[in-house]
């Protein structure tokens, strides 16, 4: 055992790399996409450290090209799960007892890892396999994740490093324990930094892990495990399983060492899970933590005093970065009158420049949407706004096609009606709808901004009057969790704008901050009285 108390180095933000032609980290890239397009490979489950394959094969294709097979991932079932507990809990000694400075060190060295020899394989895994573009998938499965996993280990020796005050006599002590039990994360697809964050924020602070990412997220959650094995994560410390949402959850939430839930995802499986954890309290050792980040129908308000370029910009990358596959995605903008003209041309004349076609190209800003599934439901409220041309514009996009790769044109839908389905409902997708308001109604427009959504994740303001800015800031104080001002209501970057919101888009526990690293602890206070009294009696019992 070391002696001494350990500090960590302030963390900086990892630089994003630019990926010009010629540099260097973009041959590097090239070569990685084209050595992992070139082979399919086989994926197996990890459960306490060994590889575990069902022969139960599911095909992995890249969304941009479904004919392409990238390989197979060996799918589990309900014994599997409980193989992964078991593997958990068996690890959960040892584990909680290491010295938290090399808990640290292990993830600050995946950290070096991922900036280093696996950042070309990491983002070639999301490019491939979630169909990102090479800034999208470098700002999320190298930068995010580092940054997550740096940033993490400081606040871990913050909270530990955090304690009471003690009197004469007296020593008193905060010992910030792991949670009794297990925790479960289960990660979406939309970001591998996510993906990456929800397992092993709770494992930093001593806690053990059952891991299911999105199936459409298995080609790059693989290499995260590669990472953290070469780092030196022990075995079951985390336990990765492919199975289905339903059977994780017969299995996990009715075993009594349930103790945590870290989840991204969507609003009504949160909700539902939620119903089950309540229904099935009365089986655990302790109160589960439940967090999750879900839903959003995020803003984009703007006043008339607004600088007309920014706003443009702000819509072309907010609304469709990522195919607006973001929970932060602008997909409703509120624009006055006497600005939608300057708007509305500059914001078409973005997309007519946009390319769209796969990851490959570098020069494509567009790629394609996950799945069928998404793509399906996408085309339905496209359709319905097609169908609802009293209420719903199409102003440019409309189009679709998944003959090769699930790809939907970016859409801007004006719509007449501020509640109109697609002002309300999450679409996921490269959808944009905007309300055209009368710019004497600004006041009423953010009220309409606020009560229109059950969300409340993020979303901007554009203005230059300060009045306004500082009117919007008040009235849409709990419709953002994450709250922009003059820029688009995506790109939190961890130790900068910590994320998350609340209402129907989840517990705001603020991923890549120490409010979120708390909920993975359960304190214990300790009282040291060196000289105890030796009679019970109190001075005010004296005679006089």
């Amino acid at each position: 055992m070391a002696f001494g108390f350990f500090k960590v180095a302030q963390p900086v933000n990892e630089p994003v790399y630019e990926y010009k032609p010629g540099s260097a980290e973009r041959s590097l890239l090239k070569k990685a996409i084209s050595s992992m397009r070139s082979e399919e490979i086989e994926i197996p489950m990890i459960i306490g450290g060994e590889e575990v394959r069902t022969g139960n094969l599911v095909r992995i294709h890249p969304p941009h090209d479904i004919g392409h097979t990238l390989g197979y991932y060996h799918k589990g079932d309900s014994r599997h799960v409980q193989m992964a507990i078991d593997a958990a809990l068996k690890a959960k000694p040892a584990w909680e007892k290491m010295p938290w400075e090399s808990r640290a060190a292990i993830f600050l060295k995946a950290a070096e890892l991922l900036a280093g020899p696996y950042r070309a394989k990491i983002n070639a895994a999301t490019m491939l396999g979630q169909s990102k573009n090479v800034f999208q998938a470098e700002i999320d499965g190298a930068c995010e994740l580092i940054d997550f996993w740096r940033f993490n280990v400081y606040y871990m020796a913050q909270i530990y490093s955090n304690q009471p005050s003690s009197s004469k006599g007296v020593w008193n002590r905060m010992e910030h324990r792991p949670l009794e039990g297990f925790v479960f994360a289960l990660t979406p697809f939309n970001f591998t930094a996510i993906a990456g964050n929800l397992p092993t924020a709770p494992a930093m602070m001593g806690n053990v892990a059952v891991w299911k990412p999105s199936n459409t997220q298995i080609y790059s959650a693989r290499v995260i495990m590669e990472v953290l094995k070469e780092a030196g994560l022990p075995d079951g410390v985390i336990n990765l399983v492919y199975v289905s949402g339903p059977e994780a959850g017969k299995v996990i939430f009715s075993h009594p060492d349930f103790a945590g839930f870290h989840f991204t995802g969507s609003t009504a499986v949160f909700q539902n899970i939620w119903k089950t954890i309540g229904n099935n309290i009365h089986l655990y050792k302790s109160y589960p933590r439940i967090v999750g980040e879900t839903g959003g129908k995020d803003f984009v308000m703007v006043h008339a005093s607004a600088a007309v370029k920014p706003v443009i910009t702000a819509l072309s990358r907010g609304a469709f970065e990522y195919q607006g596959q973001k929970c932060s995605a602008a997909s409703r903008a509120y624009i006055p009158q006497s600005l939608w003209p300057a708007i509305k041309e500059g914001l078409l004349a973005d997309l007519a420049t946009f390319r769209m076609g796969g990851t490959e190209d570098f020069r494509n800003f567009i790629n394609a949407v996950i799945d069928e599934a998404a793509f399906d439901s996408i085309v339905s409220y496209v359709e319905r706004a097609r169908k609802d041309a009293d209420v719903a514009k199409i102003i440019a996009g409309g189009k679709y096609d998944k003959t090769k790769g699930y790809f939907i044109e970016p859409t801007v839908i004006e719509v007449n009606d501020p509640s109109y389905v697609t002002m309300r409902e999450e679409i996921f997708g490269p959808v944009l709808s905007v309300y055209v308001y009368p710019d004497e109604k600004y006041e009423e427009t953010l009220m309409l901004c606020d009560k229109t959504s059950v969300y409340g994740l993020t979303g901007s303001i554009f203005a230059t009057d300060r009045t306004a800015i500082d009117r919007a800031v008040d009235m849409l104080r709990h419709a953002a969790g994450n709250f922009y001002i003059n820029d688009k209501p995506t790109g939190a970057v961890v130790g900068q704008q910590p994320f998350g919101g609340s209402r129907g888009s989840g517990t705001n526990d603020k991923s890549g901050s120490i409010m979120n690293m708390m909920r993975w602890v359960s304190p214990r206070s300790m009282k040291e009285t060196f000289l105890p009294p030796s009679d019970y009696r109190y001075p005010f019992m004296e005679e006089e």
